[in-house]
């Protein structure tokens, strides 16, 4: 079912909620480790709207419909978190106050593992360029392949295996670094 094609004529309906169904449970997951749950619930919904409204331009050929679904809730995901973004910068505006961009961060790290190595390893993910973090974040969360993420995020797979090489790279140099 997961790679076959979305139909837009009669059955198209039960051939999306049998896709819903099977990939629904993995996008959430994906999206309640970065953004929480309530927020996940909002962007699977969202991004299942979105494939619904964009079924028509789904080509199996491309890729995986998992990966198509994948591309389209980093999107969201993205946009989700440049309007949080802008919503604190305008209730710091309002406010007076203005907060280090490195504290919200910091307060993160801290409240998923107090351990200092734990807030290190996440404060260098956060430190990463979007494509290199979402790369890192599609293999290691959301459990797609380097070709599902190359269909996902509208790159070559020769792109993520080099990304995904970098950051490793880096984040062992950083945790090295941090435990001397």
């Amino acid at each position: 079912m997961g790679d076959g094609p979305l139909l837009t004529g009669t059955g198209a309906a039960d051939t999306f909620a049998a896709v819903f169904d099977e990939h629904s449970p993995g996008l959430w997951r994906y999206l309640a480790r970065q953004a929480g749950p309530a927020v996940a619930e909002d962007l699977v919904a969202e991004t299942f709207l979105v494939a619904w409204s964009a079924r028509s331009d789904y080509r199996p050929g491309l890729g995986s419909v998992r990966a198509w679904l994948y591309g389209i809730a980093v999107n969201l995901l993205r946009r989700h978190y440049r309007g949080q973004a802008q919503q604190s910068r305008i209730s710091e505006r309002l406010s007076g106050l203005r907060e280090a961009d490195d504290g919200a961060v910091d307060r993160a790290a801290e409240r998923l593992d107090a351990r200092t190595r734990v807030e290190g390893l996440a404060a260098a993910i956060a430190e990463l360029p979007d494509g290199d973090r979402d790369v890192l974040l599609l293999t290691s969360l959301g459990g797609l392949d380097t070709a599902e993420i190359a269909t996902a995020l509208g790159i070559p797979e020769g792109t993520v295996r080099s990304r995904l090489h970098r950051v490793r790279r880096g984040l062992r140099a950083h945790a090295t670094k941090g435990a001397s």
